[in-house]
């Protein structure tokens, strides 16, 4: 597929103490989600209007959240015990999401109508996507794939995410009214897509030539997103208005980002 150019301001998201900051989700008022590392544990974080505040799952040994929702609710996953759990936060507090059978479960975004997506695993060990939709859970699985992961739903009902072939090669995909699509930048060896938005724009990540990039999919053409310096970046989400989250490694430390254009 074709390249755009797209010229991007980055500015930097790092929570104060910590040794890396991982942003994942970002709403329409711009409020951010994510986690960092501090003292060698995982925290989630919320930043709104310039104010970081940590977000820990109650008994969690690590927190992360995800996504935040236009009303606010964030999703994520939480290690407790061994085991690994999905997470609601609204005002009512913490919800568990746990996929019956699963021996992990991963909850990663949430549409503003509620509906949460993510992936799970099962006993035999392979992953699977899964939808949560008014209580019942339907897996999402590309066909033909060994291992799917579920990232992200927009207001349509668009699901990205990133599934490996029976050759154990990575790729993007979208699902859209019950048509799964592959999406590949040109001259990728592995491609997943984290963020999606209202409009279709989608951010993830690829490897090409043994390097990280961050990437926008945008009308059927892709710009690679790259922060200055940059010698490993992912793209992790992007609000209805296009701003981008995601994070980069410089000088062998990862650190948030937010762009503006």
């Amino acid at each position: 597929m074709p390249a755009i150019a797209l010229q991007f301001t980055f500015s930097t998201i790092d929570v104060p103490g910590s040794t890396s900051t991982f942003p994942f989700g970002i709403n329409p008022k711009g409020d951010i989600v994510g986690h960092y590392v501090a003292n060698n544990v995982n925290h989630g974080f919320l930043l709104h209007e310039g104010t970081f505040t940590t977000i820990d799952v109650p008994g969690a040994t690590d927190s992360f959240a995800r996504r935040i929702s236009p009303q606010g609710d964030i999703v994520g996953f939480y290690f407790a015990g061994g085991i690994t759990h999905g997470f609601l936060l609204d005002r009512e507090g913490f919800t568990t999401i746990d996929v019956p059978g699963a021996i992990a479960t991963l909850a990663f975004s949430i549409s503003p109508q509620g509906d949460i997506v993510g992936w799970y695993i099962d006993k035999g060990g392979v992953n699977h996507g899964f939808l949560l939709h008014n209580g019942h859970y339907t897996t999402i699985d590309v066909p033909g794939s060994t291992f799917a992961r579920v990232f992200n739903i927009n207001p349509r009902g668009d699901i990205s995410g990133a599934y490996f072939d029976r050759s154990g090669v990575g790729h993007a995909f979208l699902l859209r009214k019950g048509e799964f699509s592959t999406i590949d930048p040109q001259g990728s060896t592995f491609s997943f897509a984290l963020g999606l938005n209202p409009s279709g724009d989608l951010v993830g990540g690829y490897t090409a030539a043994g390097v990280n990039h961050g990437f926008l999919f945008r009308n059927g053409a892709f710009t690679t997103i790259d922060p200055p310096g940059s010698t490993a970046t992912t793209g992790t989400g992007i609000s209805p208005e296009g701003d981008i989250v995601g994070f980069y490694v410089i000088g062998g430390v990862t650190r948030g980002f937010v762009t503006g254009r």
